[in-house]
């Protein structure tokens, strides 16, 4: 790693870095919670309008079904991430893939993770990374090659602390539990509305379909994926600050994570910006969100790029 300055962070910092994390922790359940029931709500009123009597043993039944569809992808959703955002691993035979690989030993090592991730390189322009996972026996990292390519040591090193810092404090187990959630909830909802308008006036296939009902099941389909992803998006704010904190921390020179912010900034600033290309449902996990949209104030999960330089100067 590089011989940095002495840290210039506040001590005694190690117990409120504990509590923080506790705090996410325990956030981070309660919002699982809240998706959860979210979601048990919904399968309830499309059981009661499409099944009537038979609505308590279709609940159950889609409650299976969507366990198991939480199961399968929560074991395997790390990979689907990679596949699709065109990340590959490392090939050592490259310099520049070899000094990634050293610095993520070297990161995870300093922050007792019992193994370091894997490592992965998307073939991009663009300045970003990400870490997935289910836990840091089962983590890995991706980095841009216009990352490696543009930052310097100390920079590198605070972006790949960051992700290691996602990795320690289980953001990455969250990340994916509550996309897997998220998503699954738009579908249904999705599916829910398309099926009401197909059907059009026909209530032959509703059987406990009373009016009042069906207007519930509607406004339901409608506020549940803007609800899950209002507290989502609150919460992966918070955690993309203490990962920001925690990566400091871990390298003790806040300086190269804010100067590598600042790259980013620079480059997502101009009309010719490459971009990735990343779903809405992806984009949480990554360093700096490649999705930008006209509502980022009210969805955005990550601080601005501004408040998390001057928050970094400031320790």
């Amino acid at each position: 790693m590089a011989q940095t300055p002495e840290p210039t962070m506040k001590p005694n910092t190690r117990t409120s870095f504990q509590a923080e994390i506790a705090s996410n922790k325990r956030k981070s359940w309660a919002l699982v919670a809240v998706v959860f029931l979210i979601l048990t709500a919904l399968l309830y009123v499309i059981a009661s309008v499409y099944t009537g009597a038979s609505s308590i043993v279709f609940l159950l039944i889609g409650l299976l079904f969507s366990g198991a569809y939480v199961a399968v992808t929560y074991f395997y959703g790390d990979q689907i991430v990679l596949s699709t955002t065109g990340a590959q691993p490392i090939d050592e035979r490259n310099p520049k893939h070899l000094f990634l690989k050293n610095t993520v030993e070297n990161l995870a090592f300093a922050a007792r993770l019992p193994k370091t991730p894997d490592i992965y390189v998307i073939q991009s322009d663009a300045l970003n990374a990400f870490a997935t996972g289910r836990d840091p026996q089962h983590a890995s990292i991706a980095v841009t090659a216009g990352l490696l390519n543009t930052l310097d040591r100390n920079e590198l090193e605070g972006v790949i602390a960051h992700e290691i810092s996602h990795v320690s404090n289980y953001d990455i187990r969250f990340s994916l539990l509550v996309a897997i959630m998220v998503g699954l909830i738009a579908i249904l909802s999705h599916m829910f509305l398309r099926s009401l308008w197909y059907s059009g006036g026909n209530n032959s296939d509703r059987k406990g379909g009373a009016l009042p009902l069906i207007l519930i099941g509607i406004l339901l389909a409608i506020l549940a994926p803007i609800l899950v992803r209002l507290v989502q998006a609150a919460v992966s704010r918070h955690r993309e600050s203490l990962a920001d904190a925690s990566g400091a921390k871990l390298t003790r020179y806040p300086e190269g994570l804010a100067s590598a912010l600042e790259k980013i900034k620079a480059q997502e600033s101009r009309k010719d910006a490459p971009k990735l290309n990343v779903s809405e449902a992806e984009s949480h996990l990554f360093f700096s969100d490649p999705v930008k949209s006209h509502l980022d104030g009210l969805f955005a999960t990550h601080p601005p790029l501004e408040e998390r330089i001057k928050t970094l100067r400031g320790m």
